[in-house]
């Protein structure tokens, strides 16, 4: 068997429990085990992947609720399988529910990016990409045939598509063919490397002597990329030789739990001044200064702006006489972002 098979199928059972769950997690199985013993016994079959569609199982299967559960208790049938086969297995597009109907026809696309990055102790970006997903919400009459072109595909790297997508078209002429199927699904993974900047900077400063250390933490905008930076927030772990901290902020809240994390949330970054943290850290009796320095995770959310620079060309339907609507949203977060002191 090819060993890229078994990853790609437990990356789709992965994404599949995590839809029907809202988690992948030790008790959320335990949980929801007849369910998840359910989705194996529909996505796998004899030994080869069968059913790997979301919208396609959860017309076999329907996802847990409160209504359910309590059925199930009164009952004693805790089994979710539907009686009837879903729609698609009469269809000759295996992914699509058989000829579906809508008053309103629509499609949207949403860009959803992740910037991972590494700052080291002397500022210098040692790396920066995105990790980007092209996700389609698709209501349409009928059997669709869409085709999505990018204004710039040059950038795209490890690109990685849904098995509705035609490899022809891409492979020659860098545009996704495609028919889609019924409802919200990931079209297509890919990756941005070597970017060149980040939208905001942090700049850690610690000194110590004498058993104690100073921590300033400034936070600001470095490149403007034209939309609202919020849901900004900095967590690092205090060494194992802090005894204590006394840390205060200019803008936001710091809080630190029990296991020495440190969690600074900020929200919204200020325009007139940039946000800081700082304060004392006492070290271990005996310890005169710091030798095991804190790395910082940095988050935040921008909404309307690709940080890759990707844009959208165009998204076209062919074969289906009607208009429809069509609507493009972007949403860029932070990945792995660390910033070493």
């Amino acid at each position: 068997m090819p060993p890229l098979m078994a990853i790609e199928f437990l990356c789709r059972v992965a994404d599949v429990i995590n839809g029907y769950l809202g988690g992948l997690n030790e008790d959320s199985i335990k949980d929801n085990f007849v369910i998840v013993y359910e989705l194996l016994d529909e996505m796998i079959d004899n030994g080869f992947p069968l059913t790997t569609e979301p919208n396609i199982l959860q017309e076999m299967i329907a996802p847990p609720n409160i209504v359910s559960k309590v059925l199930s208790v009164v009952t004693g049938n805790s089994s979710n399988v539907s009686d009837t086969l879903p729609g698609s297995t009469a269809s000759c597009v295996p992914w699509r529910t058989a000829d579906p109907k809508y008053a309103n026809n629509e499609v949207y696309v949403d860009l959803v990016e992740q910037m991972d990055a590494t700052i080291n102790r002397d500022g210098v970006l040692v790396k920066c990409e995105i990790n980007g997903e092209v996700q389609v919400n698709s209501h349409i009459t009928g059997l669709p045939d869409l085709t999505l072109s990018f204004a710039n595909p040059s950038i795209l790297d490890d690109v990685r598509f849904h098995p509705c997508v035609r490899f022809r078209p891409w492979e020659s002429n860098q545009i996704l063919s495609f028919v889609p199927p019924d409802g919200q699904f990931k079209l297509m993974n890919y990756r941005v490397r070597k970017l060149k900047s980040t939208p905001i900077y942090v700049k850690p400063q610690l000194t110590s002597d004498g058993g104690i250390c100073r921590l300033n933490v400034m936070v600001g905008m470095r490149n403007d990329p034209g939309k609202t930076v919020d849901s900004v927030n900095v967590q690092f772990q205090l060494p194992p030789c802090i005894l204590s901290a006394d840390l205060t902020s200019t803008h936001g809240t710091v809080n630190i739990l029990s296991n020495k994390t440190c969690t600074w949330s900020i929200g919204r970054i200020p325009k007139d001044k940039a946000p800081s943290m700082s304060g004392t850290l006492v070290l271990e009796t005996g310890l005169e200064r710091l030798h095991v320095f804190p790395t910082f995770q940095v988050d935040f959310r921008i909404m309307g702006v690709a940080l890759s620079g990707l844009q959208i060309d165009k998204l076209d339907l062919k074969t289906v006489p009607y208009r429809f609507y069509k609507g493009f949203r972007a949403l860029t977060r932070a990945g792995e972002f660390e910033v070493r002191s």
